[in-house]
């Protein structure tokens, strides 16, 4: 089955030629039956025909010649000129053509208003289509620019690989192959798949929830594979059995998690990490813990993790109105909360 997609430039398109064909055959449809298509109102038809043509131009001349180009502050009088005139030669034109085709019709009363009149509502329709069309582009620009400035912002985060947190696996998967440990393939797998997601997967806008929580396990397992036991990692991830109908931005949550290992390990007594996922009826609850060490606000490793600074920009950008985040200190330990309305 094809499927034709019509743009709103061909939409634009096909409301100006209706609506300019309504008007070309204006006197056709306000004709009376057996009344004979030469007039509308006290006009001849050719001439009211002849305007309509007038009145395009006209418009269209505003809309895209004179109002680009004179309507701005340094030179708004002399596109207001430019109108003044564009209406007088207007009319002139048309009253010229009347005398000289319809000699009989009077230029005053009734017919002054249906001859005169139209040139100055085509001029100022012209402005109004071309200003309002300007905001409508600048508005779509502004979302264009802050889609880019989004994407951008996000292909940055979703590149950003720990050095520090790489080193560290590869030697500890160097240890495991020097004692020739089963431990190895499924590192070197997990390492693998956690790559793959972060070069190739995270360039999809929406990817599964399944995904998601699949690398944040491959992150995880790593990472309790370079510090051992000496961390206490805790982590229960519970999805419902949908969970792959479920989508999410990518790499959305790992940035909590980059920031537990950040701040959580170290010059800190019995470090302990707690990591929390679960959805249901399509809302996600997210929690990650960590002790810290209070006097130690310094930035660790200007590589490692990402701001969650960030992370917020992000949830407001593409989660406007459908999520909730808390973050909180208790003592020793640093909580984050986050809730998420899935599509």
């Amino acid at each position: 089955m094809t499927v034709f997609k019509i743009s709103h430039r061909q939409i634009t398109l096909a409301l100006h030629i209706l609506i300019w064909s309504a008007l070309l055959l204006l006197p056709w449809l306000l004709r009376t039956p057996g009344e004979s298509y030469d007039t509308i109102t006290t006009l001849p038809a050719p001439f009211f025909l002849l305007t309509v043509l007038l009145h395009a131009g006209l418009f269209y001349s505003n809309a895209f010649f004179f109002y680009p180009r004179l309507c701005n502050k340094r030179r708004w009088w002399l596109y207001l000129l430019c109108f003044i005139l564009l209406v007088i030669a207007g009319n002139a034109l048309k009253a010229t053509l009347l005398q000289t085709w319809y000699p009989e019709i009077p230029l005053y009363g009734v017919n002054a208003r249906f001859i005169f009149a139209p040139t100055f509502f085509a001029l100022l329709a012209g402005t109004v289509y071309r200003f309002a069309a300007n905001r409508i582009n600048a508005e779509k620009a502004q979302k264009e620019k802050q889609s880019e400035q989004l994407a951008m912002q996000l292909k940055f985060l979703r590149s950003q690989v720990s050095p520090h947190f790489l080193f560290n696996v590869l030697a500890n998967l160097v240890s495991l192959a020097r004692k020739k440990s089963d431990r190895l393939e499924p590192s070197l797998i997990m390492l693998s798949d956690l790559m793959r997601y972060m070069l190739y997967d995270s360039d999809d806008k929406k990817v599964s929830l399944e995904k998601e929580a699949g690398y944040l396990k491959s992150y995880i397992a790593l990472q309790q594979l370079r510090f051992g036991h000496d961390v206490d990692i805790r982590v229960a991830i519970e999805l419902p059995a949908d969970a792959d109908r479920y989508r999410i931005e990518p790499m959305l949550l790992i940035p909590f998690v980059e920031n537990a290992f950040k701040h959580g390990v170290g010059w800190i007594k019995d470090p302990r990490i707690g990591i929390a996922l679960n959805a249901q009826e399509g809302q996600l609850s997210f929690r990650v813990e960590n002790k810290f060490n209070p006097a130690d606000n310094g930035p660790k490793d200007a590589s490692s993790g990402i701001g969650l600074a960030n992370v917020k920009s992000r949830l407001l950008l593409l989660y406007p109105q459908r999520h909730r985040l808390a973050i909180s200190q208790e003592n020793d330990t640093f909580h984050v909360h986050l809730t998420l309305q899935l599509q």
